[in-house]
């Protein structure tokens, strides 16, 4: 190991707010890391989207952060994931983090117990995502649930009351007669929703993939020899695709 002290920013994007909640983990485990987030909003939401739409759209934000020189790239939504990661990797000369729904721990710490993951539609179908519970079918049973719509209340600042309740309602209503052990959350828009999820679910545990990802960037950032070694403070710089100032407000109270 070198420990050259390496100041580029890492890119970050999302199709709009959810991101942030990987940004403050970022934060919070690499707090000397510059960062460049970009908010997709002009696209959002994704999870509607095709794969190729998806795909396309991808290409177009992670080609905006190569040329402000980011040293490596954060997908921090897992619709973006599933649809597009194989194909930077393939095209990117820096180190390229997906978000991976927390199946692994959720089914590693319920062995043999009932499963929930909520997510997009397109990242539930993709076939990422099914080689992925396909791992674990025999360790404990797993269910899918999309719930799509709990992307489009954190975006319009909804984050606790009657409407998420009534989107859990509408989505669990044909598992009211199944007790989970667990509840992954498969988007990074949920996670500003976590609170009111577990007031939902009542002391079941919620699990989220935002440590394990940070991780793995730090991880790749150490093998790379490219980690910001400054005694500073990293910046933060907010850039959304459809530029408003209420939305980098808002993404500025949710670092908090």
């Amino acid at each position: 190991m070198l420990n050259n002290s390496d100041s580029r920013p890492i890119g970050v994007f999302d199709s709009g707010l959810g991101g942030i909640s990987v940004v403050r983990e970022i934060g919070r485990l690499l707090p000397n890391e510059n960062i460049i987030y970009i908010g997709d909003n002009l696209n959002n939401p994704y999870g509607t989207k095709s794969k190729d739409e998806i795909l396309r759209i991808t290409l177009d934000v992670v080609d905006r952060l190569i040329k402000m020189n980011v040293k490596a790239v954060v997908i921090a939504c897992n619709t973006a994931t599933s649809a597009a990661v194989r194909i930077l990797r393939e095209k990117y000369n820096v180190p390229i983090v997906g978000m991976e729904p927390a199946i692994k721990p959720a089914v590693m710490e319920n062995k043999g117990g009932t499963i929930g993951v909520m997510a997009t539609i397109s990242t539930l179908k993709e076939k990422k995502f099914q080689n992925n519970m396909d791992k674990f079918k025999d360790i404990s049973n797993i269910y899918k649930i999309p719930t799509q719509e709990l992307v489009e209340l954190v975006e319009n600042d909804i984050f606790s009351g009657d409407e998420i309740n009534r989107v859990l309602d509408k989505h669990f209503y044909e598992y009211r007669d199944i007790k989970f052990d667990a509840i992954v959350l498969g988007c990074t828009h949920f996670i500003f929703l976590k609170d009111s999820i577990s007031d939902y679910f009542k002391g079941i545990k919620i699990y989220d993939g935002n440590e394990g990802t940070v991780n793995r960037l730090k991880n790749l950032l150490m093998r790379d020899d490219i980690l910001n070694y400054s005694n500073q403070m990293g910046k933060l710089e907010i850039i959304f695709t459809r530029e408003n100032d209420k939305f980098k407000r808002r993404a500025i109270d949710l670092m908090k």
